[in-house]
């Protein structure tokens, strides 16, 4: 038997450093991604998105704010969602956040011509192409059997709103997945829905991670892959690892409704003498000691112990006795203004944030009022801001001529079939 190896001391972070090389590092980076790291981390790979609403396209925005080329393809004209709500102008807000940073091709899809152009912006590329993210239904010509005829390790992720068949989309998804039963004020009778579409965020964010899976998985064994990914298993899976199944299997009660109170520990909203609202979490023992010393309770909350019994360090035991909790905290609160409780709290390390509008938000938070192109930061690359969404069509022709060589004539004849505006 081998002795154990003799563990010696971690180096620290500047020792690392100083026996980094940088300038091979600076050498192989730029050899790597010629056109600069500003590019991103992604830049080289190519992406082909043919989508509508939310997941598929937030899986392509996702990509493109790390530096991959991502092209949305959609019917000339506009897809389905081209005047989604919010609009400004006649322009919908909703498209331009989700296109940001994307290229845009507006072709007549119901055309066999536009469908092999199509086909064949899908296969080139060379091995930075030959991935394509859709929802939209892989049939027919977008087939993955089809399109693999054209470039057989074709990597590609289908989304739907579920396996089992039918139309399904993140607010059907929702009202099936228990969570509307759980949200609302206590003693609401019927199903309470959320503003926030988890479901397509979550499966989105999952397209683009399976599309990088995918894409190394083809670079190891040269093989391409079909990736099918449903909303409504995306809904169970995070209910099944957040316990929500579990509970319902092992649980004879049902979950109720807890309004903003936070379930098994102790969190709420809380009112400030200015009219704003708080949010106030006490998740681990350390913060709702800090919470006690904010607002000079700690003493009635020990009262509180021992009137109970019990011991408030217990998050479980915060959430039995979360009321009475709410009752001194609220009026300490409710005698200060927003900058008040933000300093008391901030001085004693209390875990809080305020609540705000979207119009408060772009106002109070730097990053809402100027975002970056991805909120993921890369030690090596630079995080650019976010660039403007193309309005739809924009880069028709020049894609049709320089990634496919059509010449300006056949450019003009395409236009005037009506196949490309």
């Amino acid at each position: 038997m081998n002795p154990p190896r003799a563990v010696g001391r971690v180096p620290d972070a500047n020792q690392l450093d100083a026996e980094f090389d940088h300038e091979s590092h600076r050498r192989c980076v730029a050899a790597i991604y010629p056109h600069g790291v500003s590019g991103g981390i992604l830049s080289g790979l190519r992406v082909i998105e043919v989508s509508a609403f939310v997941a598929a396209p937030l899986a392509g925005v996702t990509l493109a704010g790390m530096g991959a080329d991502v092209i949305r393809v959609e019917q000339r004209g506009g897809g389905i969602d081209a005047a989604r709500w919010p609009l400004f102008e006649g322009r919908s807000l909703y498209r331009a956040g989700l296109d940001q940073g994307k290229r845009s091709l507006a072709i007549d899809l119901r055309s066999e011509v536009g469908q092999e152009l199509v086909t064949q912006l899908i296969a080139g590329s060379g091995e930075s192409g030959g991935i394509v993210i859709t929802n939209l239904g892989a049939r027919g010509w977008m087939s993955y059997d089809r399109l693999t005829q054209r470039r057989p390790d074709l990597v590609m992720v289908v989304i739907s709103g579920s396996p089992r068949g039918g139309a399904a989309v993140d607010y059907t998804v929702n009202a099936g997945a228990g969570f509307p039963w759980v949200t609302g004020p206590e003693g609401w009778a019927g199903p309470v829905n959320h503003v926030l579409p988890a479901w397509d965020v979550a499966t989105g964010v999952l397209a683009a991670t399976a599309v990088l899976a995918a894409e190394r998985h083809r670079r190891l064994v040269g093989r391409g892959q079909l990736v099918e990914l449903a909303l409504s298993d995306v809904a169970v899976a995070v209910a099944a690892h957040l316990g929500l199944i579990a509970e319902a299997k092992l649980v004879a009660e049902p979950r109720g409704r807890f309004g903003n109170d936070l379930y098994g520990t102790y969190a709420r909203d809380f009112r400030t003498r200015d009219g704003r609202y708080v949010m106030v979490c006490a998740l681990t023992t350390r913060q709702w000691q800090s919470l006690g010393e904010a607002t000079g309770r700690a003493e009635a909350f020990r009262a509180l112990e021992a009137i109970h019994g019990t011991d408030l360090g217990d998050e479980g035991e915060r959430f039995r006795h979360r009321r009475e909790i709410n009752v001194l905290i609220e009026p300490w609160i409710g005698e200060r203004t927003l900058d008040e409780v933000g300093k008391a709290f901030a001085a004693a390390g209390v875990l809080w944030g305020p609540y705000r509008t979207f119009k408060e938000l772009v106002v109070e938070d730097p990053l809402a009022a100027d975002p970056p192109a991805s909120p993921i930061g890369f030690a090596d690359f630079d995080r650019p801001q976010a660039p403007p969404a193309p309005a739809i069509g924009a880069d028709t022709e020049a894609l049709l001529t320089a990634e496919l060589g059509l010449d300006p004539g056949q450019v003009a004849d395409l236009r005037a079939q009506g196949l490309i505006d």
